[in-house]
């Protein structure tokens, strides 16, 4: 199968996976700012946040290796899923460990408040993520497409039961999502029969280190993007309070209508670069698929930005509203992290996580420190303002390390043309008040936008359609 259409296929399963569960999330915004408080969603949002943080830490993010390791060809896949599995179950021991200790010293409150669902979220999580990746590895991305839909149906229906009809608020809400994650897991066990793969034998301690060795640096790097995409919460947390957060964290919902597309092609991507990295870039795969992808984030944003305040009206109830105001540079940073999932993928094809760990060290540092300093300075936007900052400093870092391993083929002042264009709109959307002029102003904008990429857009549209026609492949 031709490069284009692996990665095609791909983006299509995973799309049927993930857009609906975004989709159908999204819409539920309502629900859950009309049914939660303010407190409540930020409680759910930092016990997500702080499970996330953990599982990189005490799996030494085994989850990466998994997947990169078995998509080499030849792979001895039980092995590589056993010696996970063990590394898995060792870090659920001595998480169950650090939360009894927890429960004594009471270091941190939030935790014990919701002890039994925090160990629930966390072990499920795992699971998923685990099983996720492995399917991956061996090419079942059918099968988690299926998973998606499946976690969506449970997780929004369980939702609708436990908020509307037994209104069990925010013990409802993590219920949902946990039986959600454990069905996905269930179903993904059953269809790539998890069972063969599972071995207590012949596991060479060689193979581990190789494993661990790619790993280990990846633990620095998740760290480093969990302070990219969480610390502004519990920054604002800090400063601000819990329910400033609350308002905060729904904030994120429309970007993630963004985020939607970056999951979907970033996952899609991983599993393409492996098979068709050349340093070269001789036939412009890279340089072709960076620029569709430039374009979709970059246009899709400014669109966002245009749309922001009619749908916080239809999206955030009550106190939520606010919220608007730290979506349009929210939405910058998802551009920016989204193209770092280009340069990510190369990284991970030549197996240097060293990079990556350096990389995001950085990015985090800056984004921390911004945080704190702007949040202090103007309140939780200043959260939002440090997050784009700090996205848009490392696409830069990507952008000078991986010279090393492919040649650059992009049109970078026109692409550093179209972000400021975004930010401009992001000022004006903040300074001025809802009117014609205003949202004249904004769509001419997002036409300009589309004229810097209109050679860009012919030319790589052109070569899809050759390639769905069957023309060229």
């Amino acid at each position: 199968m031709g490069k284009y259409k692996y990665l095609i296929k791909n983006i299509g399963l995973l799309t049927l996976s993930s857009f609906g569960t975004k989709l159908l999330t999204f819409f539920l915004v309502p629900l859950y700012t009309s049914v939660l408080s303010t407190s409540e969603y930020g409680t759910f949002d930092l016990t997500y946040t702080t499970v996330s943080l953990l599982i990189p830490i005490l799996t030494m993010s085994i989850v990466e290796s998994t997947l990169r390791f078995s998509l080499d060809k030849n792979a001895d896949q039980q092995e590589i899923f056993s010696i996970s599995l063990r590394i898995v179950i060792r870090s659920i021991i001595i998480f169950i460990a650090c939360i009894v200790l927890n429960y004594y010293l009471e270091l941190f409150p939030f935790i014990n408040d919701n002890i039994v669902f925090f160990c629930m979220y966390y072990i499920v999580m795992l699971a998923q993520q685990l099983l996720q990746a492995f399917a991956r590895g061996i090419d079942h991305v059918a099968d988690i497409a299926v998973s998606g839909v499946l976690n969506s149906a449970v997780m929004i229906t369980l939702n609708i039961v436990f908020l509307l009809y037994f209104r069990l608020g925010l013990t409802g809400y993590f219920l949902a999502y946990i039986i959600g994650l454990l069905t996905t897991s269930i179903y993904l066990s059953v269809r790539i029969k998890i069972w063969k793969y599972i071995r207590f034998y012949r596991l060479r301690k060689s193979k581990e280190k190789e494993m661990l060795s790619y790993s280990k640096p990846l633990v620095v790097n998740s760290i480093s993007w969990w302070i990219n995409n969480a610390s502004d919460r519990y920054v604002v947390t800090w400063i601000c309070g819990l329910a400033a957060n609350g308002v905060y964290s729904v904030g994120y919902k429309i970007p993630s209508i963004l985020s939607v597309f970056q999951t979907i092609f970033n996952t899609a991507w991983q599993l393409s670069t492996v098979r068709a990295y050349d340093k070269e870039d001789a036939d412009g795969f890279f340089k072709n698929i960076y620029s569709l992808y430039n374009l979709v984030m970059v246009f899709g944003c400014s669109l966002m930005i245009v749309l922001t305040r009619l749908l916080a009206r239809f999206l955030y109830a009550k106190d939520f509203f606010g919220a608007w105001r730290y979506v349009p540079f929210l939405m910058m940073a998802v551009v920016f992290g989204a193209l770092i999932g280009v340069f990510s993928g190369v990284f991970q094809a030549v197996k240097d996580s060293k990079s990556q760990g350096k990389i995001t060290v950085v990015g985090a540092l800056i984004n921390l420190a911004l945080n704190i300093i702007l949040t202090l300075w103007i309140g939780a936007i200043g959260a939002a303002i440090a997050t784009a900052v700090a996205y848009f400093i490392m696409w830069l870092l990507n952008l000078y390390y991986i010279r090393k391993y492919i040649v650059i083929k992009i049109r970078l002042k026109r692409d550093i043309l179209s972000y400021v264009l975004l930010l401009l709109q992001t000022v004006l959307m903040l300074w001025f008040a809802d009117s014609i002029p205003l949202y004249l102003v904004q769509l001419i904008i997002c036409g300009i936008i589309l004229l810097l990429y209109s050679e860009e857009v012919k030319t790589i549209l052109q070569r899809f359609v050759l390639i769905i026609t069957g023309k060229r492949e």
